[in-house]
């Protein structure tokens, strides 16, 4: 049996713990390892997730999804090779500022707010 602190963690601590930071105000949040990173949900939705592949993983309104592809460096992400409507991958790059990542995290969270409350 592997030891889970032997296992070195697929996503950016550092981009989680700067994410963590944005969100910790926000009523209803909780954090989840899911698809390999560590996600922040609020009111039990996916807002944003530091990815196991490296950047970011937003999930936005799925009919501003084209729109925000088409004006940002963000792309659609891909899961099991299936393009995954309102779900954006956004690159390290465009998250290295404070200003770039609240965007995200508040894209994300404003989604996650327009859905009613799991649970």
């Amino acid at each position: 049996m592997h030891h889970p602190t032997m296992t070195a963690m697929a996503y950016d601590e550092g981009l989680a713990d700067r994410i963590r930071e944005l969100l910790e105000a926000e009523p209803g949040l909780t954090e989840k390892k899911m698809f390999g990173g560590l996600a922040f949900l609020v009111g039990g939705h996916l807002a944003i997730s530091a990815s196991g592949q490296g950047g970011a993983l937003v999930r936005v309104d799925p009919a501003e999804s084209a729109r925000i592809v088409d004006t940002s460096s963000a792309e659609v992400a891909i899961m099991r090779g299936r393009p995954m409507t309102g779900w954006l991958r956004v690159a390290d790059a465009d998250l290295g500022t404070k200003r770039q990542l609240t965007k995200w995290v508040q894209l994300g969270v404003a989604y996650a707010r327009s859905l009613p409350p799991k649970g």
